[in-house]
């Protein structure tokens, strides 16, 4: 891939980490639910699933996707389903403010933290449909494709890694101002309601024709 190739790329991966999405909204749920070094983890998670994305569309399988109604409607309800999931949970969440909670009560794993991040994005089919749209534009045909995926995916991870430590570390703050278990609820079920409404968003995504 060339300089100026990869210059554009680059550019436009901050456009794509930076846009909100269900990426965003699970760093920052993280961030406040379990502050940023243990919520951080989220985002290695998050990019796992967006690797997972690349190596789908690099092996071919994104434009099957993409192309069989079957498919890409049972991956799209899959992620619609989780992230209704996430959205209860979080709403259900204990109003109890973070800044006194202890790790006694049983904190979620990094591991778990790790695998909820990877389902986020790697059973989303509007990434992958994305990326068939986009990583096209900046791929040469005549070198190398297995060097220029690798280029492109970790151009993305590192965007990724800087947006959602920023998302991570901006909701972790707020833990500073949850006082009171309304607060705490009230944040709740508004991260609650974000994660329903991306998943009505991503319900609505239809397979392009």
């Amino acid at each position: 891939m060339e300089l100026s190739v990869w210059l554009a790329f680059f550019a436009a991966s901050w456009a794509i980490s930076i846009s909100p999405g269900a990426g965003a909204v699970a760093a920052m749920s993280a961030g406040l639910n379990h502050g940023f070094a243990r919520g951080y983890f989220m985002s290695f998670g998050l990019i796992a699933g967006l690797m997972t994305q690349v190596v789908v569309v690099a092996l071919g399988l994104g434009a099957l996707i993409a192309a069989s109604s079957l498919a890409f409607a049972l991956i799209k309800w899959l992620g619609v389903a989780y992230l209704v999931w996430l959205g209860v949970r979080q709403w259900r969440a204990p109003a109890t403010p973070l800044v006194t909670r202890s790790d006694a009560g049983g904190p979620v794993s990094r591991r778990a933290l790790m695998l909820r991040g990877w389902m986020v994005n790697a059973v989303n089919p509007k990434g992958t449909v994305f990326l068939l749209a986009v990583v096209p534009q900046f791929l040469d045909l005549a070198q190398p494709l297995a060097s220029q995926y690798l280029t492109i995916g970790a151009t993305l991870a590192f965007t990724d890694l800087v947006i959602m430590g920023a998302y991570t570390a901006l909701a972790s703050r707020l833990l500073r101002l949850l006082r009171t278990p309304g607060q705490m609820r009230a944040l709740n079920r508004a991260f609650g309601s974000l994660f329903v409404a991306v998943a009505l968003l991503l319900a609505t995504f239809k397979r392009a024709t």
